[in-house]
């Protein structure tokens, strides 16, 4: 199993999309694939399930507007004992255990998603707290900061996944630092602006402080009874995220930006400031702008590369579809290609 966390230090480039598109095409190409929702905006969780799923999950039951007999549901999250990030880490919140075991929610076959919560950034605080108390080999707090470690492997262990999808928030808070340390290797989804750059110049230096922080001072004290990651958060690379192009700002300007990339990526991520040509063979693709097939694809409930002529996908749509299709599968080939040469700690 190698897990894979998409992060950017800014929001709005896509990161939730690609994260669910990715997980559909690499299911679609014969992996099992499991995707863990740790951002506590839960819209990974959202995308997957449908209104009356996450009222169950986050215990918020919907009650039918005319005020008549709540209708028996065919899949049941509660009856069939799942829960949430949150449910995995209540006990740790509450001061009064460890993690408890979290069954995954089976999206199809081969592909399943640990859900989100809103109440995850409760969880913020506790885990700033334990930071620097695991640094003195305190073993509660180096439970806190491995719980997203110990809940991933046990959620992959359980379905046997071979692939797993960490969709985190734009911040670099305590939440995404224990995130992206259980994580194996990290992509970056980015923009052609500013903000994408700015974002990069402040994540790659602060990915190597929590490397080595956590090689040289934390991990080196955990006792053998908890299991720990080995904090690689490998830079797997970048993914271009085409904006929509305006009328009133033509392509050169986002060329500029475009070509500032790889050297920022080799000089901040990869700390290798002599060697910025190295930076564009980081870049794994470039994706098209899709937005007028996300409205089809949110309302059919299904990914943007499936979209069909029943769900309004006609014409010059259609032919969209189909490019959508080779892109996220090229886009995959590629993914799959790159981690077959990243080692694991699993």
């Amino acid at each position: 199993m190698i897990s894979v966390a998409l992060f950017n230090n800014k929001g709005g480039v896509g990161k939730t999309t690609l994260t669910y598109h990715l997980a559909h095409m690499l299911q679609r190409l014969g992996h099992r694939v499991l995707a863990v929702d740790l951002d506590p905006q839960s819209n990974l969780t959202a995308a997957f399930l449908d209104e009356d799923a996450l009222g169950e999950l986050w215990n918020e039951p919907a009650t039918p507007a005319w005020g008549g007999p709540h209708q028996h549901r065919l899949w049941s999250p509660l009856e069939q004992g799942l829960g949430t990030v949150v449910t995995a880490i209540r006990p740790i919140m509450e001061g009064v255990g460890d993690i408890e075991d979290v069954r995954p929610v089976t999206i199809t076959q081969d592909l399943w998603l640990v859900p989100g919560d809103l109440d995850l950034s409760a969880f913020e605080d506790r885990l700033s707290d334990a930071w620097p108390r695991g640094f003195t080999k305190d073993p509660a707090a180096i439970r806190v900061t491995t719980a997203f470690h110990r809940i991933i492997r046990q959620a992959a262990e359980e379905v046997d996944a071979e692939i797993v999808l960490v969709d985190v928030g734009p911040n670099l808070g305590a939440i995404n630092r224990a995130a992206l340390l259980a994580a194996d290797t990290v992509l970056m989804p980015l923009a052609a602006d500013l903000f994408s750059l700015r974002g990069l110049k402040n994540l790659g230096p602060t990915l190597r402080s929590w490397r080595a922080i956590w090689s040289d001072v934390v991990l080196p004290n955990v006792p053998p009874s908890i299991a720990a990651p080995q904090g690689t958060m490998t830079p797997l690379g970048y993914v271009i995220m085409q904006p929509t192009m305006r009328l009133d700002r033509p392509v050169r300007a986002y060329q500029r930006w475009l070509d500032r990339i790889p050297n920022v990526f080799a000089t901040a991520v990869l700390d290798r400031p002599d060697a910025a040509d190295i930076g564009r063979t980081y870049e794994i693709a470039t994706l098209r702008n899709y937005q007028s097939l996300m409205p089809l694809a949110h309302d059919a409930r299904k990914p943007m590369f499936d979209l069909r002529s029943a769900d309004g996908a006609l014409g010059s749509t259609q032919t969209l579809v189909q490019r959508c299709y080779q892109d996220f599968r090229a886009l995959s080939e590629e993914l799959l290609r790159r981690l077959a040469g990243v080692p694991t700690d699993k």
